[in-house]
């Protein structure tokens, strides 16, 4: 365990530079008492450890010291092959740099650890987009990347959807990239906020501008999730009032996604004697939520609110009338009446 700990701090003070006694004890999860005495371990091993007092001070590595990856322990070399992403990686334009880069890192490592490294790749293989889709034409993504990456704001066309279709022209900051499902989307800042835009909606990059300010304070994964969670937000205007049958509530997670399913686990009424529980499930519109509740069949009765269970009852009564025939069911091919 300390072995491992004072290569974390080698490790951390040779990517970070200059920490203090305090940042090492709080990201590490010991006492400053522990950092102290850990750091006498390195000094005393050779490390080319030093220290400066003050305000901004802090412990930090004599220049141009480096360790190797002789700590990696064996399920660590496994996990880092385990992060590649070959497909994402090449829409960035950056295949040639992975590739690179895992030889480096593989040349690095012990023979025993370059074996294990060899079957995770030969094992596992991550496939991102979800099935029956296909991957998104995004031309402009490497572009974009670079501005990313050079803090250079962006002059673009971007396909806007709502409140109307329309193609618009924005001045973008971009701040970061992120892939969800498959999808690319660049988190910029416009007009003084970040926003979120969907990256195969860039009809055009029609100019790179001057270098910005990148906000010191900026979290892209918090940003992100901030974002997701107002998007859900934002996205179910209404509510429906249901009853789903036992097999109904079971499959709600399969057929119509996890939002939907927590919705109705935390509104749930107790059942009745036959099973069926009255929830609350959020809705976009009168006419997504016919499209959604109508995937599960018999499994579902809406109650609430009155256009949405009309519209329910015209299209199970049209969808009736076309498999009965003068009175009676109409028979399955292969079969008599």
């Amino acid at each position: 365990m300390r072995a491992s700990r004072l290569l974390s701090i080698l490790l951390l003070l040779q990517t970070r530079g200059r920490m203090s006694a305090r940042e090492l004890a709080e990201r590490l999860e010991v006492s400053r008492r522990t950092i102290y005495r850990d750091v006498d371990a390195l000094t005393a091993a050779g490390v080319p450890l030093y220290a400066e007092t003050g305000p901004a001070g802090g412990y930090q590595i004599l220049d141009g010291y480096r360790t190797r990856l002789t700590g990696l322990t064996a399920s660590e070399a496994e996990s880092l092959f385990l992060t590649g992403m070959p497909g994402p990686a090449a829409e960035l334009g950056l295949g040639a740099t992975l590739a690179a880069a895992e030889l480096k890192l593989m040349a690095a490592l012990p023979i025993e650890l370059r074996e294990r490294a060899v079957r995770i790749r030969e094992r596992f293989h991550l496939d991102i987009p979800g099935w029956f889709t296909d991957a998104e034409d995004t031309p402009h993504l490497a572009t974009v990347a670079r501005a990313v990456w050079e803090h250079r704001a962006i002059d673009v066309r971007y396909r806007r959807w709502t409140p109307t279709p329309a193609e618009v022209r924005r001045t973008l900051e971009p701040l970061g990239l992120v892939m969800k499902a498959g999808t690319w989307y660049v988190v910029a800042r416009a007009r003084g906020s970040p926003r979120t835009y969907r990256v195969a909606s860039i009809r055009a990059v029609e100019s790179v501008g001057e270098p910005f300010v990148r906000p010191p304070d900026f979290d892209l994964a918090a940003c992100w999730r901030e974002s997701s969670r107002r998007y859900e937000t934002e996205v179910y205007r209404g509510e429906a009032v249901v009853r789903l049958s036992p097999e109904g509530f079971r499959v709600l997670s399969d057929v119509l996604g996890p939002v939907l399913d927590r919705a109705a686990a935390e509104s749930a009424s107790d059942p009745d004697p036959h099973g069926w529980c009255r929830v609350v499930l959020p809705i976009e519109t009168v006419d997504h939520a016919v499209g959604q509740f109508l995937r599960l069949g018999a499994e579902i009765e809406v109650l609430e609110p009155a256009d949405l269970r009309t519209r329910m009852a015209e299209i199970a009564t049209a969808i009736a009338a076309r498999y009965v025939l003068n009175g009676s069911i109409r028979p399955r091919l292969g079969h008599t009446s």
